[in-house]
C-alpha cells in the first residue's frame, strides 16, 4: 500500500463521527473495548466494527490483557495524519497567496474589484 492509499484509508475511517469520538476517547489513555462501548448508545457489535475500521487504518493499537482487548490511539499514525493535514493546509495557503498576487498584478484589488 502506498503512503497516499494509507492516508486515504485514514480519511475514510475518520469520516464517521463515532470513529472520531472513539479516537478522542483513546487519545490519552488505553481503554478496554467494553469501556469504549459504554460511551455510546449503540450495540457492542457496532462499536467493534468501528474499532476494526480504525485498526485497519492503523489509527489504533490493540493490546490483549487476558480476555480483555485494550485500545489506544497510534501516535505515529496520528503524527502522519497531522503532517498530511499540515501539507494540505500549507498548499492551500500558498495557492491563496498566488491567486491574490495574480489578481493584484492584473490590476484588481484583494476584494476582486478594479483599481
Amino acid at each position: 500500500m502506498t503512503a497516499e492509499e494509507a492516508t486515504d484509508d485514514v480519511f475514510r475511517a475518520l469520516a464517521d463521527p463515532r470513529r472520531r469520538q472513539i479516537l478522542r476517547l483513546v487519545a490519552q489513555e488505553e481503554l478496554a473495548a467494553g469501556e469504549i462501548a459504554g460511551a455510546f448508545d449503540v450495540t457492542r457489535t457496532a462499536v467493534s466494527q468501528h474499532l476494526s475500521v480504525l485498526r485497519s487504518a492503523d489509527l489504533l493499537t490493540e493490546r490483549r490483557d487476558g480476555t480483555r482487548r485494550l485500545y489506544r490511539a497510534n501516535p505515529d499514525r496520528i503524527a502522519d495524519l497531522r503532517a498530511a493535514l499540515d501539507e494540505l493546509w500549507a498548499s492551500s495557503l500558498d495557492l491563496g497567496r498566488r491567486l491574490v498576487e495574480a489578481d493584484r498584478a492584473a490590476g484588481g484589488d484583494a476584494q476582486g474589484g478594479v483599481r
